[in-house]
């Protein structure tokens, strides 16, 4: 019986039901034959609901969508040009910079993709960059971003792995940094390569553009500071959940009432009103409650059934070390990150690999970040990745062009991928020298 519900399950699945509904079932019929109250489906929920972390979610999420939805981004790209625009690449740079920005408050490559690409793709061919750079370096850079703070992944994964969030918000700054350098690097060696033109620098110009964006560029280094303070100085201000209601409230107030980007009511085309930013943010956060209560759930079930354990007896039979296991869990991770979505990605997977992880002495920080670093380098993978699909739509062109052109970038981030996976003190340091244990 419990495998027809499997098979039945499965079905569902590939014929596009939604997530929720396919993790929601399975649990409870996984715990109905094992003949255990489905009253535990609604304890897990309210754990959830009880978690001091949770609010973080709808805030921060508010906060990215009230940048997506305003000029922000047409802001960003001109400071990032006047600042790095006169170097070989530097548009290049800028595009990296852009998109890394703004994907860490938004958290979805896609969004970043469809914002800025309509706005950077144009520019980098009127400055005689390759078509093929062009669209693979907007494409791979959509999902630059995640790793640094305050990303929605990077909250989410704290709470379903029960992994400090504190550590993980600063664990990310060193190996974001190496994706963006490696990238950075391969776009100076095209600009040099093909004498794309400059922007000279203006300092004029630079100094408008710093003045123009200087409350949005002020977001990180508030939100940072408050939650940890300045070393050797002083010590956190705020709490996370405190330091995302402030970020959500700060970012209001700018783009509604000092920028006047979005309006309190009564919007249009040109700029959305405050209600509709709301709503397409709660819709986001509500579907993410929904796939995570239920997950819970069915990792509740797992975790009793010890599958976890009977997952690693396995793998112990066949991996020794823990070079071979992190080489296997980068692939698997891989092709869950083509195949997945970021946020389904977390709560199914998280909850098997984190004792296995353990096991084979992973820091359980560290594992966030490969986790996460994974599943951003997913997103360009072919057959499959997202990020193609979206740029293939947004720029009229093949899929499999898309491929192609995502090829050089795609072997440059496996690269830094594999620099961070076997070097754990890139992820560490920083928490180490900055952030409390416990």
């Amino acid at each position: 019986m419990s495998a027809i519900v499997g098979l039945i399950l499965v079905l569902l699945a590939l014929f596009g039901a939604p997530l929720f509904v396919v993790l929601g079932a399975s649990g409870m019929a996984n715990f109905s034959a094992a003949g255990i109250p489905l009253v535990v489906m609604s304890e897990e929920h309210y754990k959830l609901a009880t978690n001091p972390h949770l609010i973080t979610i709808p805030l921060f999420t508010l906060a990215g969508f009230l940048m997506a939805e305003s000029r922000a981004a047409d802001r960003l790209v001109r400071v990032s040009r006047a600042l790095l625009g006169w170097l070989p690449g530097g548009l290049g740079i800028v595009v990296i910079a852009s998109c890394a920005f703004f994907t860490t408050f938004t958290g979805a490559s896609g969004v970043t993709i469809i914002a800025l690409g309509g706005l950077l793709y144009p520019m980098l061919v009127r400055e005689r960059y390759p078509e093929d750079f062009s669209l693979g370096l907007i494409t791979s850079s959509g999902s630059i971003g995640l790793l640094f703070p305050p990303s929605l992944p990077i909250i989410l994964y704290g709470i379903v792995a029960r992994t400090s969030i504190d550590q993980l918000f600063v664990a990310g700054i060193i190996p974001g940094t190496i994706f963006l350098t490696v990238l950075g690097g391969y776009s100076l060696f095209i600009g040099r390569k093909h004498k794309v033109n400059r922007t000279p620098f203006d300092f004029r110009e630079a100094a408008s553009t710093v003045w123009l964006a200087k409350y949005e560029l002020a977001v990180p280094l508030v939100v940072l500071t408050a939650i940890y303070g300045i070393p050797g100085f002083t010590d956190g201000l705020v709490t996370i959940a405190e330091a995302s209601a402030i970020c959500a409230i700060y970012l209001l107030i700018i783009e509604v009432f000092v920028h006047k980007d979005i309006k309190l009511w009564g919007g249009d085309d040109e700029r959305p009103d405050l209600f509709k930013v709301i709503r397409e943010s709660i819709v986001m956060v509500g579907a993410i409650m929904i796939i995570l209560g239920v997950a819970l759930g069915l990792t509740n079930y797992l975790v009793q059934e010890e599958v976890p354990m009977k997952i690693l007896a396995a793998i112990q039979d066949q991996i020794d070390s823990r070079f071979t296991f992190l080489i296997l869990l980068t692939v698997f991770l891989l092709i869950v990150g083509c195949l997945m979505d970021i946020f389904s990605a977390i709560i199914v997977v998280v909850p098997l690999i984190t004792p296995i992880a353990e096991v084979y002495g992973i820091h359980p920080v560290h594992l966030g970040i490969i986790f996460l670093a994974n599943l951003e380098i997913g997103y360009i993978t072919p057959p499959v990745g997202l990020n193609l699909f979206i740029s293939s739509l947004a720029f009229g062109r093949p899929v499999v062009q898309l491929y192609r052109m995502a090829l050089p970038f795609l072997f440059l981030m496996l690269t830094a991928l594999l620099i961070i996976t076997f070097n754990e003190d890139l992820s560490l340091w920083l928490v180490n020298k900055w952030v409390p244990s416990g």
